[in-house]
């Protein structure tokens, strides 16, 4: 299989666009915060344009590797991520942050097991679903083997425990399902059989029944459990239609926690208006436009899953954060891609896309 077609520049314009608005906004939300812990208002700035350029080179590097390459190498892909993620649970070897054990250090940096899972997923069942395609309407020949794929990992990150990041993961692969041939039947099951282990899940964390709460009734713990959201809320109203210019967020004045991470939307919106928040939302579009084109025309299913898969975990990631800031959902801990600060995240984002890049460069037309 060759190509001489470049990949899609729709597709690369808008990552870049994305990438620059958010150190942009990661240097304009963290600086006040920043030059008080840090005695450096460029400190998070910095460290996310050295991530941002390690991802571009991996960006760059993956796009010229035909994708279908990865086909061979998923199964020791997905082992080896397999083997991170179960390393982090280790004591001694996991750092825990936020209350998680999510992190394994590396010198100065430390790296997050749940990002490269997401791909190595990804990866695998791109091309576990692509031999056993005509297996899917069947239950227990090849929808109970592909589920049994996805919640073994799922359930090492609960462990941790991740829910937002469990969520996105498996969110991404039932989407890879149902496109791939399962029955509808088969997702009624399984949408019951969630709905309990959810509840499960979520009755077996005090700090997750908080979130519940807040959600609903966050003025009933205004400096507790319903802080953060009332605080995103306060940054959100007052920008407005055209915002308080850039740099002049007032929620950045240690009112809402750490927010070049998680609520890093809320003071784009602050800052920019409901035009900076819709500018940067229709790129993410753009992104799922072209990412779903560039599915339905790689020339083979693998190609096809793994363009899906790719822009499924990206869009699906968008919408809860987004939705989280605005208070339309329970705070959950994701991050908004290519956005928020985050050295694995940002860097595992920009080498996905890489591999959709790929993808693009062989569509039929």
């Amino acid at each position: 299989m060759e190509t001489t077609k470049k990949p899609d520049i729709w597709l690369i314009t808008a990552i870049l666009g994305i990438l620059i608005m958010g150190i942009v906004m990661v240097y304009s939300s963290s600086s006040i915060w920043s030059e008080y812990k840090f005695d450096d208002p460029w400190f998070f700035a910095k460290r996310q344009i050295l991530f941002a350029a390690a991802g571009l080179i991996a960006m760059v590097v993956l796009s010229r590797i035909p994708y279908y390459v990865w086909h061979a190498h998923s199964k020791k892909i997905m082992i080896i991520c397999l083997v991170f993620l179960a390393a982090v649970l280790i004591p001694g070897v996991g750092m825990v942050r936020g209350g998680a054990r999510s992190w394994i250090g590396v010198g100065m940096f430390s790296i997050q097991p749940s990002e490269f899972m997401k791909l190595g997923l990804i990866l695998y069942l791109s091309r576990f679903l692509s031999e056993r395609q005509k297996k899917m309407n069947s239950f227990q020949e090849g929808f109970l083997p592909a589920l049994a794929l996805i919640l073994f990992p799922f359930a090492l990150i609960m462990l941790q425990p991740d829910l937002g990041t469990g969520v996105v993961m498996v969110g991404t692969c039932l989407v890879m399902l149902f496109t791939s041939g399962a029955r509808i039947s088969h997702f009624m099951w399984i949408a019951a059989a969630g709905m309990a282990g959810m509840i499960g899940l979520i009755a077996s964390a005090p700090y997750r029944i908080k979130r519940i709460t807040a959600f609903l009734h966050p003025w009933e713990d205004p400096l507790g459990a319903g802080f953060q959201i009332i605080q995103s809320l306060y940054a959100i109203g007052p920008g407005g239609l055209l915002g308080l210019g850039l740099g002049n967020s007032m929620q950045k004045f240690f009112y809402l926690p750490e927010p070049q991470t998680d609520f890093i939307f809320a003071v784009l919106a602050e800052e920019l208006g409901f035009l900076g928040g819709f500018f940067i939302l229709s790129l993410f579009f753009i992104v799922l436009w072209r990412g779903i084109r560039t599915s339905l025309l790689a020339p083979d299913l693998f190609g096809s899953l793994l363009a899906l898969g790719i822009v499924g975990m990206v869009s699906i990631q968008v919408m809860i954060n987004v939705s989280v800031v605005t208070g339309l959902i329970p705070v959950t801990g994701i991050t908004l891609p290519l956005v928020s600060y985050g050295g694995s995240s940002l860097t595992l984002t920009l080498a996905s896309l890489g591999l959709l890049l790929s993808v693009s460069r062989y569509s039929t037309r």
